[in-house]
Parts: C-alpha cells; structure tokens; sequence
C-alpha cells in the first residue's frame, strides 16, 4: 500500500490515539496469569498487541475480543497449558521477549519464533538470565536469535546485573520471577520504562523499587482487574511532532499516557523549544494519564544522548525529522539499540532524510542532522517499519511537493487508523 502525503498549510483539532502499545501487551499477559476476569478498554488491537492475545490463547486461556475492548478469563499462573503448536510473535519483539519469561517458569515446553524481521533481533539478552535462572532455552547463532525452543520449569530466584537498560529484559525476568518463589531483583545502567512494575503491582504483587534496583516476590496470588489503556504516547508524538512543525498548527490529544520513564521526547522537545501544555493531569489504574496542548512552535537543535535515551527510544526516528525542520545541528548518540527494531533505524533515518533533502550523517550509535533546510517532497521507503513510515508521513506535512511512503500498511502494527487521523486535522 501506498500513501501520498502533501504539504499541510494548517494543522487544528483534536486527536485521540490508540491505547498505549507496550501496557497493551502486559495487560493480556497479566490478565492471563491472574485469576478470574480481566477487562481491558481501549486496547490496541496492531498486529503486534494481537500476536500476544493468540499466544495467550495457544497457551489455554479465554480471551474475548470486543470493539475496543478484550476480556481475559483466566485460573490463574499455574492454569497455562503446554501448546499444541508452535507459538507465532509475529514481528513483535515485545511479545516474544515477555513470553520468553513466562514460559521459562511454566513446566512445560514451548517453541516461540516470528518473521524474518524477528529473527534476526537479538533474543541472547533475556536467554542469558532466564537460563540462569534454570530455564533451558536453545535458539539460533549460538542461542542469540529466534526461534527459542523453551523447556520451563521450577525456577531460582536471582539478582540479576542487566548490561543493557532494556524493559523488555527487565519485565521477561520479572515475569519469571512472578511465577518463581522467592525474590527475585533486576539492576539495569540506567532506568527503563516501569509499566511491567506499575501493572504488577495493581494486579496484587509485591513489587518494590530502589533507583535502577527491581525486586518482585514470587508466586503471588494475582486477581483480574478492569484496566483503561491511556492512549499510547509513541503514538501521540507523531501529532505533537507535527503540530511543533506546522506553522500555527492548534492540537488537542487526548487522553495520553504519561508516565515518566516514557517522557524523555516530551522534555527534548521543550528544550528545542516547543510549546506543549499539559492539562487534566490524573492517574488510571496506576498510570498517569494528561490532554496534550501543542502548537506551532520556532525550534532548535539540541544534543540528546546519555541517560535519557532508554525514555525515548522509539520516538527517536521523529525526532529526527522533528530536528531536520529546525534550526542549528542535532546530535543523537548512545542509540545503538537502535539498529535492532523493526528496521535498522540509525540507517533508516539517514535515508529516509536525506531522500527528502535534509543534511543528515550516520554515526554508529546514532546520527547528526543539520536543520533549517526545505525538505522536498520524494518517495519514502517504510522499510517496513511502522515508525518509519509515520515519521515520514510527518516529514511530509512540511516538505514541498508530494511525499510518496511505500509498504505503508506497515503502520496498522501500531496506529491502525493513522492516515484517516492525520487527514482529519488537516485544515483544507
């Protein structure tokens, strides 16, 4: 599929996103070791959150899927069975990384594996501590890469020292630790995204936190709960990029989830000097949750590197061209992890902007852009990458000429109604 996008002379309305991709994930897999009922409203129904649900399913347990809405019905953490077929992650890193933990406490065996594009992103990293942990796990290149073969089993509670700041090797040790008895701690470089802790711990588990330091008491007795997803602030910053980008741009979205260790783009953004108000600020269901104010705004270049990358990770590529179309250099630096997302995105963003005419240089842990050029409107590749593919569609909003995104069908993974969004603000 492709997606034309023109240049935008006015942005203004309001927006609502879909719910939060990664809370998403972790509701359907608490939901289905907790016991009893778990209704969740506003998920995210891309195809990665889906590949999650029929692995859950694969695995024994009831889920109902509504409009916007999935029950979960489960007996709890000791009710999974052994599945009868290999288990499908689809292109989701999340799912397959998450479940990885599950199943190494579960006794029973397993096979996880997804497309092309998941088996070659690196699996050695939650391997390593899940089989420390007792698991036997066998993978491809030397138990680095998908598929994992899982034989679960009894576990042993660990400390474990986490090279990398990664959520997903934090909550897949979490996650085995919650079906291990004992405690068991994660202590990563810096702090990672906490929506496994906060959802943990309004399921019923013990869960404490010091700094970078994560400790969970196993074999808790889990109850379902209603969740509501706020909307998903990866997704959300697509429109805030844009209404920064456009002149005289006037956006409201609505109901964003906003919790701390997601908002290193939001504090980047300010600095550049963007104009974004944050209003109705509240918690749901252990998250906070805020209505976004955003408007046109004059930006500079800034340098963003260090502690705050784990905080904004998959909003680097909008970043970018967030960058391009403002004034003096951005560097971006200490973003390896990078190179092992949907697409290589240090080498997507190089191309991808310097297609559209943007000064743009790759550095092996991330990239340098020159801002303040005209971008030119040009055919765009997705690299079938659905942030890429919406952070061209951004581009285009201020390029001159048609911005042409090929493989667009990319961006239902995590934004299935983007387009038809994005058109609704556009001001004819």
């Amino acid at each position: 599929m492709e997606v034309t996008i023109l240049p935008a002379k006015e942005l203004r309305g309001q927006v609502r996103v879909p719910g939060d991709k990664s809370i998403s994930h972790r509701a359907v897999i608490l939901g289905a070791l907790a016991c009893g009922e778990t209704e969740i409203d506003n998920f995210l129904f891309g195809g990665d959150c889906l590949s999650t649900i029929g692995i859950i399913r694969a695995l024994g347990v009831q889920v109902v899927t509504e409009e916007n809405r999935v029950v979960v019905r489960s007996a709890g953490m000791d009710g999974l069975l052994e599945p009868e077929n290999i288990l499908d992650a689809g292109n989701s890193g999340t799912t397959t990384r998450l479940m990885a933990g599950v199943l190494s406490g579960c006794p029973f065996f397993s096979v996880l594996t997804g497309d092309n594009s998941l088996r070659q992103r690196p699996m050695g990293r939650v391997i390593k501590p899940l089989t420390t942990m007792g698991a036997r796990i066998t993978a491809r290149k030397g138990n680095s890469l998908a598929p994992l073969a899982i034989q679960g089993g009894k576990l042993r509670a660990i400390d474990y020292y986490s090279p990398v700041a990664s959520a997903q090797v934090k909550s897949a040790v979490m996650l085995a630790g919650l079906l291990t008895a004992g405690v068991t701690t994660v202590i990563e470089p810096a702090r990672s995204r906490d929506h496994t802790e906060r959802m943990l711990e309004y399921f019923g588990a013990r869960v404490e936190v010091d700094g970078q330091r994560v400790s969970i008491w196993g074999r808790p007795n889990l109850i379902g709960k209603s969740i509501s997803i706020p909307g998903d602030i990866s997704s959300a910053m697509f429109f805030i990029a844009a209404g920064i980008t456009v002149p005289g741009a006037e956006l409201e979205i609505l109901n964003v989830g906003i919790n701390p260790t997601r908002t290193g783009a939001l504090e980047i953004l300010k600095d550049m000097g963007a104009d974004i108000v944050l209003q109705n600020v509240r918690e749901v269901n252990g998250e906070p949750v805020a209505d976004l104010k955003v408007h046109g705004s004059p930006l500079n270049g800034t340098d963003i590197g260090g502690e705050i990358i784990p905080k904004l990770i998959d909003e680097l590529p909008v970043l970018a061209v967030v960058a391009a179309l403002a004034n003096g250099e951005t560097v971006v630096r200490d973003a390896a992890e990078l190179r092992h997302k949907e697409s290589d995105r240090i080498t997507a963003v190089v191309r991808l902007l310097g297609g559209l005419g943007a000064q743009v240089s790759e550095r092996p842990d991330g990239f340098v852009v020159r801002g303040g050029r005209q971008l030119i409107g040009a055919p765009c590749d997705s690299f079938g990458d659905h942030r890429m593919a919406m952070a061209a569609a951004v581009a285009g909003l201020s390029a001159r000429g048609a911005t042409t995104i090929k493989d667009a069908e990319c961006i239902d993974i995590s934004f299935p109604y983007f387009i038809n969004t994005l058109n609704g603000i556009i001001v004819k």
